[in-house]
């Protein structure tokens, strides 16, 4: 395979020496379109709505309540998911759906997503790690 003129293969994976570490896998994943897990974040902005805006959170919350292949848990800010990216993306397009089928004539939407190819890891894993590290400094 020859490269491409836009730039070397250290431009274009800057971290190719964790790549390397992971030998073949993350080729694998990549040729092979596997499932991706994914650790996502989400915060939907009803606009025009109204100053209150709980019942869109409710409406959206039953949405994932209905959604199988997803752990989810709302915060103050919005609401963790984690499941395999279609079923992730899915349950945002429907809370969108859901929202613009009560009426609301625009929805902006904050997503930050999280994947990894070396291990699977979770949600609870994560919080359990920065807890465990907590405790060790009491």
């Amino acid at each position: 395979m020859t490269e491409p003129a836009s730039g070397s293969r250290k431009q274009r994976f800057p971290d190719w020496r964790y790549q390397a570490e992971l030998g073949n896998e993350w080729k694998k994943a990549i040729n092979e379109r596997q499932a991706m897990y994914v650790i996502a974040q989400f915060t939907v902005i009803p606009i025009g709505a109204g100053t209150s805006l709980s019942g869109y959170v409710a409406a959206c919350e039953r949405v994932l309540a209905a959604t199988t292949g997803i752990n989810y848990e709302m915060h103050a800010n919005g609401t963790n998911l984690e499941g395999e990216w279609e079923a992730v993306m899915d349950a945002i397009q429907r809370c969108h759906e859901t929202l613009h089928g009560m009426g609301v004539p625009r929805i902006f939407t904050n997503v930050t997503l999280g994947t990894r190819i070396d291990r699977p890891q979770r949600m609870a894993e994560k919080l359990a790690s920065v807890q465990a590290k907590l405790a060790d400094q009491t």
